[in-house]
């Protein structure tokens, strides 16, 4: 529901209740049955009530099919026949109050979600020929360059040709601390430029940017139904026609055997189709997936609908792919190894020097863990494609890289320790000879083997798959504490691994960020993505953890049973009091004690507060 219409709702309640409360006071002054009174009883039904009844005309003709709104509307209109102007008016005003309400608290539980439809910007200023110019963002075509200036939202994903600045990407990333980007550089559409301005040349299609991704990711989680609601539709199609039947046996069968009068037969007849109507069974389920897919993406998880979080509660396994999933993907420097007869520092002035100079992903690992007191000034380096950088340096030649080497025998039992703990290797070689080493490793994410223990505790497995070899897999599976592993997989073998798994021990969920894993992802009951990833693991996920965070799984894994547990007690109260209610109208109809006042205004009061509890109860699903 639009601001607007919700406006439209709550000014027409109000209006409602002016007319009730001038009705009744007019009535207690001069006659309840006056003319002047019954016209304003039914001025607040016919203004309460139109946009309920427009609701369920339209959805009846659409579904071909009756449904809630219908109902009360009968059951207002069976009070007006026989003259019960002001139940009849009551009922309408309850039940749109309760209308109002469940759209605001739908309207709250989604503001998370919707707050994202907001990320990407509707005009950029493209630059050409030295000009700018406003053009909608759906124009843009890749190659095309546009400016952003301070404080404006970049329209696109692409490059920056020109400038530098510092980026607010919140929106994409979850994480509120400025970054630098500049020439070169990637940027992606719905950061925020907080410094300088920039020239962007885009890099993609507008509708094909990863904000605009997360944009139809959120689209579908609100249109997505969850089995339970699909299921709770279908009993609602067939559960109005039984109430309404109940209802007619209930003012056609008791006046034939002379139980009740026709009169009061009609009466309790009405109130079936009141207490009777599934409003609060109905609202048992949306506001609840709703809530929880707003905590959701308030914690920057964005779960493509509500089906997807349903289906974490039968959850048996976790397959995580290593680099960039139990692994940060960023290598660090765990130790410099150099044989007994050379100067340490020497060798670790060759690798830094060298490496300064190469394009290689371990070669900045090498770089960041190092700095410029370590660089060499007269030295002449080179890179040989393929193969590594060269130098010569005092007459020697120093290499690093893929070059054929002898092993210098100091060396062998210092690089069999490091291997054996899964560490990559990039040797230093001088003339021929392999004479010092650097270690480096993947970095476990923080709080990976909390994550672990979380699942063990949850009674789910963790399986690392990955590509590496045994040593590296074994020494990060030991690490992170997951309960298994399998290394030197290929993405087939990530494939059949799941396959084997969802024989075994049931539901899998796998989680990965490159384009290799989607494959798997595909394969996978559940799939996650890590950070923005690429493309087609976006393509493929069902979840991502737009903050990069492995801690998202078990919070989200348990949100997911909050939210049966949350579901499962509103369709046991919804029934409970439609049962109870339903009760007391049948032993109120034939004067059992306590219950003879059973009335219209009780039942709709009694029912529509059970539909307002429902929905309270769905939106503590949005508490952190």
């Amino acid at each position: 529901m639009t601001k607007k219409q919700l406006i439209i709702e709550t000014v027409s309640v109000s209006l409602s209740i002016i007319f009730i409360i001038a009705a009744f006071i007019l009535g207690k002054v001069i006659d309840p049955n006056a003319l002047i009174v019954i016209i304003l009883f039914g001025l607040s039904f016919v203004v309460g009530g139109y946009a309920k009844a427009k609701e369920g005309v339209l959805a009846t003709i659409k579904n071909k099919s009756l449904n809630v709104e219908i109902l009360m509307i009968l059951a207002a209109l069976g009070a007006f026949i026989v003259g019960n102007y002001s139940e009849g008016a009551v009922l309408i005003l309850i039940f749109s109050i309760s209308g109002v309400l469940e759209s605001y608290a739908t309207s709250k539980s989604e503001k998370a979600l919707t707050s994202l439809l907001k990320l990407a910007p509707q005009t950029a200023l493209l630059y050409e020929n030295g000009k700018e110019r406003e053009v909608q963002v759906a124009d843009i075509k890749v190659k095309d360059r546009v400016i952003v200036k301070v404080g404006q939202m970049v329209p696109v994903d692409g490059n920056i040709i020109t400038g530098s600045t510092s980026l607010n990407q919140a929106a994409i990333t979850g994480e509120f601390v400025p970054v630098y980007r500049g020439p070169k550089d990637f940027v992606y559409a719905g950061s925020i430029n907080i410094e300088s301005t920039i020239v962007v040349e885009t890099t993609k299609d507008p509708s094909e940017s990863v904000v605009q991704k997360i944009i139809d990711f959120v689209k579908n989680a609100q249109e997505d139904k969850t089995e339970s609601q699909t299921l709770i539709d279908k009993i609602e199609k067939y559960y109005v026609y039984v109430v309404i039947l109940i209802a007619v046996l209930f003012m056609l069968v008791p006046p034939i055997f002379g139980w009740l009068s026709s009169s009061e037969a009609f009466y309790r007849g009405i109130i079936v189709l009141v207490v009777g109507s599934p409003c609060a069974l109905v609202a048992s389920i949306t506001p609840a997936t709703l809530s929880a897919l707003s905590n959701a993406a308030h914690h920057r998880i964005l779960i493509k609908g509500g089906k997807h979080l349903e289906e974490l509660i039968g959850l048996k396994a976790v397959v995580f792919d290593k680099t960039g999933t139990i692994t940060t993907g960023v290598p660090k420097v765990v130790r410099i190894e150099a044989i007994s007869t050379l100067d340490k520092e020497k060798v670790i002035s060759i690798l830094y020097t060298l490496e300064k100079q190469s394009e290689h992903p371990l070669a900045k690992a090498i770089v960041d863990s190092l700095d410029d007191k370590y660089l060499l000034s007269d030295i002449e380096t080179k890179e040989i494609s393929g193969r590594g950088m060269e130098a010569k340096y005092n007459e020697d030649i120093w290499q690093i890289g893929r070059f054929d080497y002898t092993m210098h025998p100091e060396m062998q039992e210092k690089l069999d320790r490091c291997t054996g703990l899964g560490h990559s290797i990039i040797s230093v070689i001088k003339n021929g000879e392999m004479v010092g080493f650097a270690a480096l490793m993947d970095t476990i994410r923080e709080n990976a083997k909390d994550v672990m223990i979380a699942l063990k505790n949850l009674g789910i497995q963790s399986i690392l798959l990955t590509g590496d070899h045994k040593f590296t897999a074994a020494a990060i599976a030991k690490e992170a504490g997951v309960d298994s592993f399998e290394a030197d997989c290929f993405p087939e073998d990530k494939v059949r691994k799941i396959k084997e798994l969802q024989q075994s021990v049931g539901k899998v969920m796998m989680i990965g960020d490159g384009i290799n894993d989607a494959p798997a992802l595909a394969t996978a009951d559940i799939s996650v993505a890590m950070g923005t990833g690429t493309d087609v693991s976006l393509e493929t996920a069902d979840i991502i953890f737009m903050n990069d965070k492995l801690e998202n799984l078990p919070k989200m894994i348990n949100l997911a049973k909050r939210m049966r547990r949350v579901t499962l007690q509103n369709v046991i109260f919804a029934v409970s009091v439609i049962t109870i209610l339903m009760l007391s109208n049948i032993l109120g109809a034939f004067n059992i004690s306590l219950f003879t006042s059973f009335s219209i205004t009780i039942g709709v009061v009694a029912h529509e507060s059970s539909t307002i509890l429902v929905i309270l109860n769905s939106l503590r699903l949005l508490l952190k």
